[in-house]
């Protein structure tokens, strides 16, 4: 995804001499082509995120659109006072990129897990939140934070879906990748990967899955929601993040809202701090965020529902 982005941010910034991208010291490999063609646009804050922000808040309110870019956890955690008090306050048209979202960088523990962002940028009034799930949606969503007034978050995965194409891409409603009677799932980021084959696990469980991207988790259009829900005895949603303020809380503050509520909703994601060390597939299998075990938790509640 992050290849994608650089490609798209580099033929914006070609055309719009308002763009800057500021790296923490990191990305040089796939940063020299925008630096090559934008060297007085290219800034090295270094290791020093916070101060990144800073720059960042400063020359967007100077008249710039400015792309920060670091590791999940450190352009948003740690720069957690300077994006709410100085970029999200003031209306500034800092846009926060965060590499690795999820589990991404599992071989490097915890402290580069991003699994609490999600919740911490929600609770910022203002905060535009992107996260894609496919690598078509990429692109859209670059031009897409380029264009919105204010700060925004684009979270970032490792990998994505790749075998869709985005011609619908509308920021705040989700988008639909299959269609299906029983099953709703909302899930947000690289992990629906897994969903898509959970989901054909599933079908040969003659349950019918419709899966939606949720590649806007704010502004989230609640009455798109609600008539999804709506349409199907289980709602599902699926998060490479903790379960407490992320997508599950978005969706069910969307169906509180409208006075929808599902007889059967599952929350999928992480309970607590991921502890453990390894690769993003054997952290997704250890925290119960493999296609099978999402498949076999939906199963549950699909013969759950039957029984109400």
């Amino acid at each position: 995804m992050r290849d994608r982005f650089i490609a798209e941010l580099t033929t914006l910034a070609d055309r719009d001499d308002r763009v800057v991208l500021i790296t923490a010291d990191l990305g040089f490999g796939v940063l020299e082509e925008f630096r090559a063609r934008h060297p007085r646009r290219f800034i090295n804050a270094g290791v020093a995120e916070q101060n990144m922000a800073l720059v960042a808040t400063g020359m967007a309110l100077e008249g710039h659109v400015v792309f920060t870019y670091s590791i999940a956890n450190f352009p948003t955690l740690r720069c957690l006072e300077m994006l709410r008090n100085d970029a999200a306050y003031h209306n500034a048209n800092v846009k926060v990129v965060a590499v690795g979202g999820g589990l991404s960088y599992g071989a490097l523990g915890m402290s580069h897990h991003a699994t609490e962002d999600l919740a911490v940028m929600r609770a910022i009034p203002g905060i535009t939140i992107l996260s894609p799930t496919s690598m078509c949606e990429v692109a859209p969503l670059t031009r897409a934070a380029v264009d919105t007034p204010g700060t925004v978050y684009l979270r970032l995965d490792k990998d994505g879906v790749v075998s869709d194409s985005a011609t619908d891409i509308v920021v705040g409603v989700p988008r639909r990748l299959r269609n299906g009677r029983d099953v709703a799932f909302f899930v947000t980021g690289g992990i629906a990967t897994e969903v898509l084959v959970a989901e054909r696990q599933l079908r040969e469980a003659a349950i019918s899955s419709s899966i939606f991207s949720v590649h806007t988790v704010r502004p989230l259009d609640a009455t798109f929601v609600a008539a999804a829900a709506r349409d199907h005895s289980v709602v599902v949603t699926v998060e490479e993040h903790n379960v407490t303020g992320g997508l599950g809380s978005a969706i069910l503050d969307a169906c509180a809202d409208t006075r929808c509520y599902p007889a059967q909703f599952v929350r999928i994601g992480l309970h607590g701090f991921s502890t453990a060390v390894g690769s993003q597939q054997h952290l997704r299998q250890r925290y119960g965020l493999d296609a099978a075990t999402i498949a076999s938790k939906v199963k549950t509640a699909v013969q759950q529902s039957m029984r109400c």
